[in-house]
């Protein structure tokens, strides 16, 4: 499961399952992301090999985003995405038995949206992301 989230919106943009991702994957993810939202000026990764290749590293220089790597064992470098982690696999992965990859995809979808615009962050001051996004690109 790849999952990219906006720091400071507090948004889940991304939520891609596969049986295994790659640089490829990452990268047509976040041409998605940049469509509605435009480039990063960075992102924050590990050391896996679906970032740490040659597709990921062209991307970053091609739409001049910065990528910053965490070291190798340690997670709290990256805190908000392990807590994101985290909460997805305590209130959803571990409810669950998926039996294919499309139930997975829709069991997790609905996580996904629930948690961009039902729940509310008191971090946002009591805004679901997607209302906190929706103020800062208004503002």
């Amino acid at each position: 499961m790849l999952n990219v989230v906006d720091d400071f919106t507090r948004e889940c943009l991304v939520m891609h399952v596969r049986v295994s991702i790659t640089g490829y994957d990452v990268v047509r993810e976040m041409i998605a992301v940049v469509r509605f939202r435009g480039p990063p000026l960075a992102i924050i990764t590990d050391n896996g090999p679906e970032f740490a290749g040659k597709a990921l590293n062209l991307w970053t220089h091609e739409t001049g985003t910065s990528h910053l790597f965490i070291r190798p064992g340690k997670p709290v470098e990256n805190a908000y995405i392990e807590s994101f982690n985290g909460r997805l696999r305590d209130e959803c992965l571990n409810l669950h038995w998926f039996q294919s990859l499309e139930q997975a995809r829709v069991i997790l979808s609905a996580w996904r949206v629930d948690y961009n615009q039902v729940r509310p962050h008191t971090s946002l001051g009591g805004q679901t992301p997607d209302e906190f996004a929706r103020l800062q690109q208004a503002g």
